[in-house]
């Protein structure tokens, strides 16, 4: 008689958290009052995934597994998509090898949703298996299990594999594109200018192909596109697609990621008046909107204006994060603001909850070294609660050489270079022949030469060689894309 209310609190009252121990006894109401349908069992494996716990997927899958009309492929499909992303892959891992169970094309782009959501190098290598699986079933054709491959390379960093997906398709919708683009604007690292490129460069065929009704741009593409403008600092086709914008979406001050991504563009681009007004017609402000306006004004030495925003969030309800005070702490950075930024870094746990990580001892260590306070600063890398990485101790020994330091100097660049080819040489502490370049130049600055030359004969003996130095030189190579947008 309990029956009726347990059951409607499983299919009316789905986002309210629900008891393991009554997840348990509706479970068992359904199995002694004889229900046969899967919805209900569907209803219970949502929740039980929800609860993330070992014990909780496990039962999930035992309600999949001994099912009435076992196995069932609406129940599965639940349990993939449900299930945290490890256990999604290791599930359906387990029944492709051991069963003859037909999947479909939900299953697919469900585990591949899974894969994309916990990205490493074995998850690419299971995705590219599910692949070749998809391949043998001949259901690539689905345009949505090849937008969610698309997605899946993106984000596991194969953008060339989700290039050639995405040629290959005869049909594309807004969704392909939109997956193509985000997946060139995520890349992060030395190629994502490259990449930044090859969004812009997509876009403009996108609006080509726009006279079919199943390919506009979104909301979506312009934040995307809003991205990729702002990597290149390219203000007149981040103007341009300002412009396309307020022709096409209504109201752009109204959607915070496209008023987010303009402040963003023009911030980086080196119009802070232009952001600023954005910032300010805007009818709603997330963290990100005002860590962008932060991060703006900290990258052009307007670190007091920086800090006042912290205040200005706030009185509008934002709590900052970690993000937030990695700008501001950058803006001190760069405008000198030593005791502004040491009492940030002081405050930032205690009354805004947000815990130092490494990024945020980087810019202390880059402030106090820029304004040659250096012992301090290599203190406060010893007394760090976390291992140091390369990068800490580089930005110290560029402080040193600015500041004449030779003593530190040699201390740390021997740090950097005794790490060099050992067990670590495939982490961030190794860069190649930068860090040997550095303390020869520590060395050569009081004329160590036979220093200089040991150096060198060490480079040789590990086999590391002399990058040639190289620049870049921006064209106007988007011309087509602003007589695209006009």
């Amino acid at each position: 008689m309990h029956l009726a209310p347990r059951l409607s609190c499983i299919h009316h009252l789905s986002n309210v958290r629900i008891s393991s121990l009554q997840l348990l006894q509706i479970h068992a109401q359904l199995i002694t009052n004889g229900f046969k349908s899967p919805s209900p069992y569907a209803k219970l494996i949502t929740h039980l995934c929800k609860k993330s716990s070992s014990e909780s997927i496990a039962h999930a899958h035992l309600i999949f597994r001994h099912h009435q009309y076992s196995p069932n492929l609406f129940l599965f499909n639940t349990l993939i998509r449900c299930a945290p992303p490890h256990h999604s892959i290791s599930i359906f891992a387990t029944w492709v090898s051991t069963s003859h169970f037909e999947f479909d094309d939900f299953t697919f782009i469900f585990v591949l949703g899974a894969c994309a959501r916990a990205p490493s190098v074995s998850t690419l290598m299971i995705g590219r298996q599910i692949h070749t699986h998809i391949l043998k079933r001949g259901i690539v054709s689905n345009i949505w299990v090849q937008t969610t491959m698309i997605h899946f390379y993106s984000i596991n960093k194969d953008v060339g594999s989700a290039r050639k997906l995405f040629d290959e398709m005869s049909l594309r919708n807004s969704v392909t594109w939109n997956a193509m683009i985000a997946g060139y604007c995520s890349q992060g690292g030395k190629v994502s200018q490259k990449y930044a490129r090859d969004a812009l460069e997509l876009f403009r065929g996108m609006l080509v192909e726009s006279t079919n009704f199943e390919v506009k741009p979104t909301d979506t593409t312009m934040v995307c596109i809003l991205s990729a403008a702002s990597q290149l600092g390219m203000l007149e086709t981040g103007s341009c697609v300002h412009a396309y914008i307020k022709k096409t979406v209504d109201s752009p001050e109204k959607d915070v990621f496209i008023g987010t991504g303009l402040v963003n563009m023009y911030s980086k681009c080196g119009l802070l008046n232009s952001a600023s007004s954005v910032f300010k017609q805007m009818k709603q402000k997330n963290v990100l909107t005002w860590t962008s306006m932060a991060t703006g004004l900290a990258v052009h030495g307007r670190g007091k204006e920086a800090l006042e925003l912290l205040d200005a969030m706030g009185a509008h309800g934002v709590k900052p994060n970690a993000v937030t005070f990695t700008s501001l702490l950058s803006a001190c950075c760069h405008g000198g603001l030593i005791e502004e930024g040491l009492h940030l870094f002081r405050v930032m746990e205690r009354k805004f909850g947000v815990v130092p990580q490494m990024q945020h001892y980087g810019c202390i260590v880059d402030l106090l070294g820029r304004s040659g306070h250096l012992r301090e600063a290599y203190k406060l890398i010893l007394e760090m609660p976390m291992e140091p990485d390369g990068v800490l101790w580089r930005s110290l020994l560029s402080s040193c050489m600015l500041h004449g330091d030779v003593e530190m100097g040699e201390r740390v660049g021997k740090l950097l270079v005794e790490r060099q080819g050992g067990e670590s040489f495939d982490d961030e502490w190794c860069v190649g022949s930068e860090d040997f370049v550095a303390l020869s130049n520590v060395y050569a600055s009081v004329e160590r030469w036979d220093d200089v030359e040991a150096l060198r004969d060490e480079m040789k003996i590990k086999g590391i060689e002399n990058k040639a130095g190289c620049s870049s030189l921006q064209t106007t190579g988007s011309q087509g894309l602003v007589e695209a947008l006009l």
